[in-house]
């Protein structure tokens, strides 16, 4: 067999189980290549990023190391400059270290993910806070701890009040179970500031909707608002955030465009969408809302041999997008994928992508949640007890499922940690622009 050439572009859930079902299919095969380019050399664990701003969770056990996890990949820790399909070579960039990588293929899949879509609001974006990544969670982390310091010996209570008003924009599964996190965080941390109360903090979250978590049922969507909204939390639905400077969030009624209402603060954190990466948004491939179309083999029409899963693709068929982007749909869209390209090297038959929903749950706070699996809705404890234990097994390294769950008991006997880590973003990454480059075959 002439030699095969499969490259994997995405170091996420869908990226990652992709490329470990095709070390399962070809782990003793030479003749396949298998090779995985992904930003960061490790997977990010996001479900439990809350957690981290939380304390609940050390970081580092939330990230495993994608040589550990790939044992026959080639990987390559670079950013995606270019995709020619036609010539069928991807252009990696080059560092001030480094030169750039052109890697040729036979077979291609895009699991590139997605990035938080700001709809436009440059000082939203310029100002805000995300939720996406390891650093992210830590710069809020550090934020709240941050704000609660200087709250403690303000004297002005306007500037104090403002200081202690965190506001999440966003209720889907990010925002709630952010927003539960920190208005959790908040009100354990107060008690070490003897110049802070409870009722200073006021954590408030945003949501264009008619309901926040729209995926679930009306009850169980209901739970959720009741429930956070006794925990302390405000909830303004069908508003939407229409400016932000750092110290006032201008928001308007989407039932009367013309009512606007401001609330002070210094922190925002911004969930509110995301959208596919750039290097998505410029390719020659065909798009439907931002996002590569695919047939039902999870392969680019016209473009054999390359296909697209997780959060930057979209099937062709109306009836398979009914789906929420979770990360249980791109392991379903990785193994098939996988199992295709098998069928394809071997000249068999393709599968199509046929998917039967799980189901989904989300903690909306410290012991309680809301679920829908096997026909069943579930609240409060046990909800939230099945999130965790779900999640726990869905962690692919052994190893840091028991460091979580050490994390997670350590964590019900102990008082809660607000140590700031020595850490501030960095958003002054440069990569080098070059022509030259290595040409990999």
């Amino acid at each position: 067999m002439t030699k095969k050439r499969i490259l994997i572009l995405g170091g996420g859930f869908a990226g990652v189980d992709c490329a470990r079902k095709l070390e399962s299919y070809f782990y003793s095969d030479y003749d396949i290549e298998i090779t995985l380019v992904s930003d960061d050399n490790f997977l990010l664990f996001t479900p439990m990023l809350p957690q981290i701003v939380a304390g609940t969770i050390a970081p580092r056990h939330i990230v495993m190391p994608l040589r550990a996890l790939c044992k026959k990949a080639r990987i390559y820790e670079s950013v995606v400059r270019d995709i020619d399909p036609v010539q069928q070579h991807v252009t990696l960039e080059g560092t001030p270290e480094k030169i750039g990588v052109r890697i040729h293929y036979d077979y291609l899949v895009i699991a590139l993910g997605s990035e938080t879509n700001f709809f436009g609001l440059k000082n939203v974006e310029k100002h805000s806070f995300t939720m996406k990544t390891l650093a992210d969670a830590i710069s809020l982390r550090n934020r709240l701890i941050d704000m609660l310091e200087q709250a403690e010996n303000e004297k002005n209570p306007k500037i104090k009040k403002r200081l202690l008003t965190f506001v999440i924009v966003g209720g889907g599964f990010a925002g709630v179970e952010t927003a539960g996190e920190i208005n959790d965080f908040l009100h354990e941390a107060v008690s070490y500031y003897h110049n802070i109360k409870r009722d200073d903090v006021r954590v408030t979250l945003i949501e264009a909707g008619t309901t926040i978590l729209p995926g679930f049922t009306k009850n169980l969507s209901k739970y959720a608002h009741s429930r956070l909204e006794k925990n302390g939390i405000k909830i303004l639905v069908q508003n939407a955030v229409t400016s932000f400077d750092g110290k006032n969030i201008v928001i308007k009624k989407l039932s009367d465009s013309s009512s606007e209402s401001i609330i002070d603060s210094h922190t925002l954190i911004w969930t509110a969408g995301v959208t596919p990466v750039e290097i998505i948004q410029n390719s020659v491939f065909k798009l439907k809302n931002g996002k590569i179309i695919v047939n039902e083999f999870l392969e680019i029409p016209n473009y054999p041999g390359i296909f697209a899963i997780g959060d930057c693709s979209q099937l062709d068929s109306e009836t398979n997008n009914k789906f929420p982007p979770t990360a249980q749909l791109a392991e379903a869209h990785a193994k098939l994928t996988a199992y295709n390209i098998k069928q394809m090297i071997e000249n068999k038959e393709k599968k199509k992508f046929e998917y039967k929903w799980k189901g989904q749950s989300a903690v909306i706070g410290k012991r309680y949640g809301i679920a829908e699996t096997m026909g069943m809705k579930i609240t409060g404890f046990w909800a939230w007890l099945l999130w965790r234990n779900y999640y726990l097994t869905k962690m692919p390294n052994i190893e840091k499922r028991i460091r979580v769950w050490l994390d997670w008991n350590i964590d019900l006997f102990s008082r809660i940690d607000i140590s700031r880590y020595g850490f501030k973003r960095d958003t002054s990454k440069e990569y080098r622009e070059l022509d030259e480059v290595d040409d990999v075959w």
